[in-house]
Order: structure tokens, then sequence, then C-alpha cells
């Protein structure tokens, strides 16, 4: 597969590049630099820039994104509004978008709104809260997005759970996290859903 990689030096999308790259796929490692990643073709592009998204789009299986809010303490909104500009202009590949942890439903209301969640996560979580009620919300475009447990860090790989809308465990090693997503780029099973991953204890 052609793949493209938004956030590709970050500390998800890395992992993911490198999964897709040692599955043979031929990855196209996007960051706003365009800094070197092992095994890509490495490329400078924002967000935002709608234009070079879908360029890249058409001439690839999927673009994934995997790009936090702002998190100097700058807004949320820009985040918001590049994926709505990138749900307008429903890009011909697959779409699969690395949400947050804080849309899953705990109980009857959002891990963003239980007690104890965290006020310096809080923008981000409820910016992507929005992001996925807007993939929801589109017609024509093939988007699947995904959200991590509650804590997601570095580790090693230990296998994997998923489920759909509620947490399927604490935590997620970003290399659990990164399989999961290139096994359903290759085999996919959540086309115009959300789903989650957990792993295992």
């Amino acid at each position: 597969m052609k793949i493209v990689v938004y956030g590709a030096t970050g500390m998800v999308g890395s992992r993911i590049a490198e999964a897709a790259v040692a599955r043979g796929h031929e990855v196209t490692a996007v960051s706003r630099k365009g800094t070197e990643v092992e095994g890509t073709t490495a490329l400078a592009a924002d967000l935002a820039d709608t234009n070079t998204v879908t360029a890249l789009a058409a001439d690839v299986d999927a673009v994934v994104f995997s790009i936090p809010t702002d998190r100097t303490g700058g807004p949320a909104q820009p985040t918001i509004d590049a994926h709505r500009a990138i749900i307008a202009a429903r890009p011909d590949a697959r779409v699969l978008v690395v949400g947050g942890a804080g849309s899953l439903q705990v109980g009857d209301g959002l891990l963003v709104d239980a007690p104890g969640f965290p006020d310096e996560y809080k923008p981000e979580a409820q910016a992507f809260t929005q992001i996925l009620a807007d993939y929801r919300a589109s017609e024509g475009l093939d988007w699947t997005l995904v959200s991590p447990s509650p804590m997601i860090g570095p580790g090693e790989r230990a296998g994997y759970v998923v489920g759909t809308d509620s947490p399927v465990g604490d935590s997620v090693t970003t290399t659990d996290f990164a399989d999961a997503i290139v096994d359903e780029l290759e085999t996919p099973t959540y086309k115009g859903r959300r789903f989650t991953v957990a792993s295992k204890s």
C-alpha cells in the first residue's frame, strides 16, 4: 500500500510510519519541517494545507493524520477547522485520524467530562470530541478515527485489544497502537466508525 502519515515525527506518528515501513508499505512521512524518517519519503506540509492533503490523497491508498492540537497554549480551533476543510474536500484516499481518549463513553457521559480528567488535557479532548462528531456527520468520505486508551506512551509490543466507543483498558503503548492502526489499514474493519485500542495486560 501507499500510505501518507501526517505527524510522522511525533510520538505516535513515528511509530505508525515505522510499523508501515516494516511491513513493506510505501510511506510518505509528512511533518512541518520535512524531517527525514528512515525508510520513507519525507515531505514538509501543514495539516491546514488542504490542497496538499487532497493532492497527496489522489495518489495513495490511505492518509493518516496523527497531529494533536497546539500544546503550547494556543487555541485548538485551528485543528478543528483543518479537519472540517479535509472533510469538505473529500479526499480520494481512505482517511484515518488519530483522535483522543476524551471522547470515549464512560457510564452515561464522556471521559473528558468525568471527575478527575486533567484540566490541561481538556481543550484537546474537547476538540477531538468535536472532530469525531464532524466525521460522523460527513458524507462521501472513507474515514476511520482511532482513540487510544486513557494513557498512551512508549513501550514494548504486548498485543492489543479493540473496542468501539468505550475504553477497553487503561493504557496502550505506542507500539501496540501503531500495530492496530496498520492492521486496520491492511484489513479494514471500522470504516465510517471509531474504534479504540488498549494493550493486553
